[in-house]
């Protein structure tokens, strides 16, 4: 599982999450006791922060093509990943899209992709 973003402790679980000063609210994919139906497969429930156990900001990141990417994102044995090398000419060299002024991401394949690793801030 890619992970990447807010995550969350709570009541022994662990929960994608969004901290809004006082209160995190709580995402799950599947139903359980006091979460309410957002979308399919996608449930929501707010705490106050008091609550939480812990509040990470989780991050996964990689190698691919022997250039470092941070993966936003994972469907069907691809990964969805962003250059963090900071050059434009290794970015276009690998045929990159750009998806913003610096900002340069594309779809691999999970098999080429090597080192695979979560940071936690």
């Amino acid at each position: 599982m890619i992970r990447h973003g807010y995550y969350a402790g709570w009541r022994g679980g662990e929960f994608e999450a969004s901290p809004d000063g006082d209160l995190v609210r709580l995402y799950s994919e599947r139903d359980a006791e006091g979460f309410r139906r957002i979308g399919a497969d996608r449930y929501l429930r707010v705490v106050p922060a008091v609550e939480i156990d812990h509040l990470h900001y989780v991050s996964t990141r990689c190698v691919w093509r022997g250039e470092p990417f941070t993966v936003l994102g994972e469907q069907d044995g691809w990964l969805r990943v962003e250059y963090t090398g900071g050059k434009a000419p290794v970015a276009e060299r690998l045929g990159l899209e750009t998806f913003d002024r610096g900002v340069y991401q594309a779809w691999a394949s999970r098999h080429e992709v090597e080192d695979v690793r979560e940071e936690i801030v």
